[in-house]
C-alpha cells in the first residue's frame, strides 16, 4: 500500500487517540504505520532532503492541522490526547477528516486566516496530497533540476582549459588536492578535452588518486574503464576517479564495483550536483530558513 497522504490520515489518528489516553508521537506514527500496512521501505522513505522520513512528515502535519482546530491537545514534550471535540466527532462517525472538515471548526479558520497572505500554499492545501515541507522540497529539487540541466550545458561550451580548472576546482571544494597551486600541477597535464593526472587524497598528502575527466558525448563503456584502470595500475595507484560530462553505461559500472581497485565514476547529474552541493559555478540566488519550535529551550518549563 502506498504511504498515505496527510489529509487521509487525520481520521485514523483521531480513531487511535479515541480512547482518550495520552499517546506519544511515536506511538501515533506506528499506529498509522500498521493501519496502512506499510512495508519496511515504505517506512524507511525520506523527504527530499533525507532530514525526516515521509511518514512522521504526514503525521506530524496531520497532528498539526488537528491541534489547531481544537481536536487534539498536547499533554506534554512529545505527548498529545484527544480532546472533547475530537470524541464529539468520533461520535458522529464521518466518512473522513481533512482539511475541508476541519473549516467548520472557528479555532482552525482563525488559523488558516492568520497565514493566508504569507504564501499560496494555503489556498491550495485543501487539495493537495503533499504536506508543505513536501511541496516546497519538491519545487526546490524542480529548480535544482533545472539548474543542474543549464550547468551541463555551459561545461560542454566550455574550452578544455576552462574545464580544467573547473575539475580543480571542484575536488578542491570537495577536499582534495591540498592547495589550489598543487592541484593545478597535478592535473592539467592534457589538451584532448579532459584531464588526466594525479591529484592529493588530502592536505598532507598521504595518498594519491588517478583523475581521469572527459566531456564526452556518447555512453562511457567498459573498455574506457577498462583503458583507465590499467592506467591506475601504470602508476601503482590503487584509486581513481573518472569523471564524464555523459554517463556509464550498466556494464562499465558492473566492470568497476567488480575490481579491486577502488574507482569511482561520476557521470553527468552527479557531476552537476556536485557542483552545486560545493557551489562551484553557482551562486545563491536567494534563502530561506524553516524554523520548528526548540523543544529543548522549553523543555524545563513544559516539564513542570
Amino acid at each position: 500500500m502506498a504511504i498515505p497522504d496527510y489529509q487521509t490520515i487525520m481520521l485514523p489518528l483521531l480513531k487511535f487517540l479515541g480512547d482518550g489516553n495520552e499517546h506519544s508521537f511515536r506511538e501515533a506514527v506506528d499506529f498509522i504505520c500498521d493501519n496502512f500496512q506499510l512495508s519496511d521501505d515504505e517506512k524507511r522513505q525520506k523527504l527530499a532532503s533525507g532530514q525526516m522520513s515521509i511518514i512522521d512528515n504526514r503525521v506530524s502535519w496531520a497532528k498539526l492541522y488537528m491541534k489547531k482546530a481544537n481536536v487534539l491537545e498536547a499533554t506534554r514534550k512529545g505527548y498529545f490526547k484527544i480532546t472533547e471535540r475530537g470524541l464529539q466527532i468520533l461520535r458522529e462517525t464521518p466518512s473522513t477528516v481533512n482539511i475541508r472538515y476541519l473549516k467548520q471548526f472557528p479555532e482552525f479558520l482563525n488559523f488558516r486566516r492568520s497565514i493566508r497572505d504569507k504564501g499560496e500554499i494555503v489556498e491550495h492545501e485543501e487539495y493537495d496530497r503533499e504536506t508543505p515541507v513536501e511541496l516546497l522540497e519538491s519545487a526546490y529539487q524542480g529548480i535544482n533540476y533545472a539548474l543542474a540541466e543549464d550547468l551541463l550545458k555551459a561545461i560542454k561550451e566550455c574550452s578544455p582549459g576552462f574545464f580544467e580548472r573547473l575539475v580543480i576546482d571542484l575536488l578542491l571544494k570537495i577536499g582534495y588536492g591540498g592547495s589550489r597551486k598543487d592541484a593545478g600541477e597535478a592535473i592539467g597535464r592534457s589538451g584532448d578535452e579532459g584531464v588526466d593526472g594525479i591529484i592529493k587524497e588530502d592536505k598532507l598528502g598521504l595518498d594519491v588518486i588517478y583523475v581521469q575527466a572527459k566531456r564526452w558525448e556518447g555512453t562511457v563503456g567498459r573498455p574506457a574503464i577498462q583503458g583507465f584502470v590499467g592506467a591506475l595500475h601504470g602508476k601503482k595507484a590503487t584509486k581513481g576517479v573518472f569523471i564524464t560530462t555523459s554517463n556509464f553505461s550498466k556494464d562499465a559500472r558492473d566492470y568497476a564495483s567488480s575490481i579491486g581497485t577502488k574507482v569511482v565514476l561520476i557521470d553527468a547529474e552527479e557531476l552537476a550536483s556536485l557542483m552545486i552541493e560545493n557551489n562551484v559555478g553557482v551562486s545563491t540566488d536567494r534563502s530561506y530558513e524553516i524554523k520548528r519550535i526548540d523543544s529543548d529551550y522549553f523543555s524545563d518549563e513544559l516539564s513542570t
